[in-house]
């Protein structure tokens, strides 16, 4: 398995995954729910799963709710989600922790990150991939040795080398694997830039390579903002003619710290030519000073029609408290 409990030190269990269940009938899963009653999240399979608007955390304990959104959706999700799971919701701190892998083994201190998964502020609206992270870079806590390290053995079958990052809930006495993404993330990708001082070019060759790289963080703590523009975080062609294409991004004063993704150079201006606009990114000793810089840059911005979250980072006072206390991170 690729967890292990934060207070036992040696073992892990495949107890430590949640439990799912896979369906291909809407009404199957439905029945399932009736007959055993319990809190769930809905999640697409297959070429679906990207679509990270269909996924749905269940809220009732008895699974009420996911039965009426089953019954209601099951004929207009038919052609768009042909199988899905049901899984096993748990309480905690969501937290991802990654790192570059040479080959051989990850080349520390690791990325511990927090994702801002839902549209707007204070967790409410569809899930979008994500809105934003805050992250630090840690090399001793349970966190990277306990949840990321035990994957070193696979990856060095499998000749992997890049970067690797696992999504967990962690609560009082486990830490439970959600997913596992080899491949860069984003906008976490932009928060690593914002964050490495180490000359990109020479550390992705050196990865390559099997080199053991050494990475050179900012000391603190990063920030990463995603700006867009409607329709995001759907795909409605018609709004976005009228509301964001060919939309300008204008700079009232220097560009730091801001990360084009979905636009083109023309004429000297950046053009919209899809809903995800920019990521904006600030650096900082501590969070707050991390948000202020990067919200400051966002001032910075003029885009028509933009909107993002103001709360990126404000969950860390709270999910700091519970790691800390269960063990999983250690006091500096």
């Amino acid at each position: 398995m690729i967890a292990s409990t934060a207070k036992d030190n040696c073992t892990r269990s495949a107890s430590d995954t949640l439990n799912r269940w896979s369906f291909n009938s809407y009404d199957d899963a439905i029945e399932d729910l009736k007959r055993k009653p319990r809190r769930v999240v809905v999640k697409p399979s297959g070429s679906a799963q990207s679509e990270k608007v269909l996924t749905y955390i269940g809220e009732h304990d008895g699974g009420t709710d996911v039965i009426a959104l089953l019954s209601k959706l099951k004929e207009g999700w038919k052609n768009q989600v042909q199988s899905f799971q049901l899984q096993e919701h748990a309480t905690g701190v969501e937290v991802a922790v990654g790192a570059f892998f040479n080959g051989k083994r990850f080349i520390l201190p690791a990325c511990v990150n927090f994702e801002h998964k839902r549209m707007f502020p204070g967790e409410i609206g569809p899930t979008t991939g994500e809105m934003g992270p805050l992250c630090f870079w840690d090399s001793q806590s349970r966190l990277v040795v306990k949840g990321l390290k035990p994957m070193e053995r696979k990856l060095i079958e499998v000749g992997y080398r890049g970067y690797f990052d696992i999504n967990f809930i962690a609560t009082e006495d486990r830490l439970r694997p959600l997913e596992f993404t080899s491949r860069f993330g984003y906008p976490t990708i932009n928060l690593q830039i914002e964050a490495l001082t180490n000359p990109w070019g020479d550390l992705l060759l050196g990865l390559a390579k099997g080199q053991d790289v050494t990475l050179r963080p900012k000391p603190g703590f990063q920030v990463a903002v995603v700006v867009a523009v409607p329709p995001f975080p759907f795909k409605d062609e018609d709004a976005f003619k009228k509301y964001s294409k060919d939309a300008v991004v204008l700079f009232k004063s220097d560009q730091n710290g801001v990360h084009p993704n979905d636009v083109k150079l023309v004429n000297g201006d950046l053009t919209g030519t899809a809903g995800y606009a920019v990521v904006v990114t600030g650096s900082g000793d501590t969070v707050d000073h991390a948000r202020n810089q990067a919200y400051e840059r966002i001032r910075n911005l003029v885009i028509p029609n933009m909107f993002y979250r103001t709360d990126i980072g404000d969950r860390w006072r709270r999910d700091a408290d519970l790691l800390y206390s269960w063990g999983y991170l250690k006091p500096h």
